[in-house]
């Protein structure tokens, strides 16, 4: 079976690595074109490509796959491309470019989508970090056959796992990153048998994980104590929560809600959201709407992250101070 993959970052590579320790023939692998990052803003392979060419595998990375749009040239060097491989079916996880009509249709079997979650729950962009910051009980990966739709496609294979009580995006992408290439691997074994029975998706249940975006990052203090929390775990490791003390961005990388300030401080559980409650040696407490967050990683700009109690008394934190 040739199996054409298309996908770009982490998630995407550990998928592809699965199926090549799986033996599967991948006569091409498709990715987004180089882009700038670091420092020297330099271009940078995504790791998908970056594995395909460590294991001699063909890359081809179109800027667009429409024949008839402003990327037409891109888009017929691919179909070419993807002609010479003929493949039998396409994987695609995390590609980051929509499929046309003529890419679901070419290969025998389709294209064959990993989705990091329990469709139809967070269909689109970003469905690991909203998993967390809606503070579910599971997540999971789903395999669907692709359509044109937005993830709306039949199922082919789901399974589901529980999230840990401190989950965050970065520990919840590893696991069904794995997850992920093992169901396709196996979905790709049944499929050589005819094995896979697509089941439409149920209609309720429905929501869409929108794309994030930096200004997401920054904290709201009169949202509740929990809902802080899982935001904090929700934006590790990107973009990273945030909080402003003066001119100061400062990025929050840990900390817990508790229902009330323990100890009592000076001040009162009363006081203002975004009050400085209390500092000591475990964390910093600070007033929400509801609650209290207990911070206990923070990172000042350009330094490295530290307990949030070595922060708070190189910034000359005290009770009474305010966070925005």
């Amino acid at each position: 079976m040739k199996v054409v993959f298309a996908g770009t970052p982490d998630f995407a590579a550990t998928a592809l690595m699965a199926l090549l320790n799986a033996g599967f023939e991948v006569p091409l692998v498709m990715t987004q074109p180089d882009r700038p990052a670091g420092r020297g803003l330099k271009l940078q392979a995504s790791p998908v490509k970056r594995l395909a060419l460590q294991r001699n595998l063909p890359v081809a990375q179109p800027h667009g796959l429409k024949l008839d749009g402003r990327w037409a040239e891109d888009a017929a060097q691919a179909q070419a491309a993807l002609q010479r491989a003929g493949p039998d079916v396409m994987v695609v996880a995390a590609y980051g470019l929509v499929l046309p009509a003529w890419v679901l249709q070419m290969p025998r079997h389709g294209c064959l989508n990993i989705h990091a979650s329990l469709l139809p729950r967070w269909r689109g962009a970003a469905p690991i970090h909203r998993a967390v910051q809606a503070g579910d009980a599971r997540s999971g990966v789903t395999i669907m056959q692709m359509d044109e739709g937005l993830d709306t496609g039949p199922v082919l294979l789901m399974e589901a796992l529980a999230l840990a009580p401190q989950e965050t995006t970065a520990s919840l992408h590893d696991k069904l990153a794995a997850l992920g290439g093992q169901l396709m691997v196996q979905a790709l074994a049944l499929l050589r048998h005819g094995g896979l029975s697509p089941m439409p998706q149920a209609q309720e249940g429905v929501s869409y994980a929108r794309k994030i975006d930096k200004s997401e990052a920054a904290m709201n203090w009169h949202h509740g104590a929990l809902e802080l929390e899982r935001h904090i775990r929700a934006f590790d490791p990107l973009p990273g929560a945030t909080c402003r003390f003066g001119n100061e961005v400062i990025k929050v990388w840990r900390a817990h809600a508790q229902p009330k300030p323990l100890p009592s401080p000076p001040t009162g559980s009363s006081a203002p959201a975004g009050t400085v409650l209390a500092v000591y040696a475990d964390g910093v407490q600070v007033a929400c709407e509801q609650g209290v967050l207990v911070l206990q990683e923070l990172q000042r700009p350009g330094g490295r992250r530290l307990p949030a109690a070595a922060v708070a008394q190189s910034l000359q934190w005290a009770p009474g101070v305010t966070l925005q």
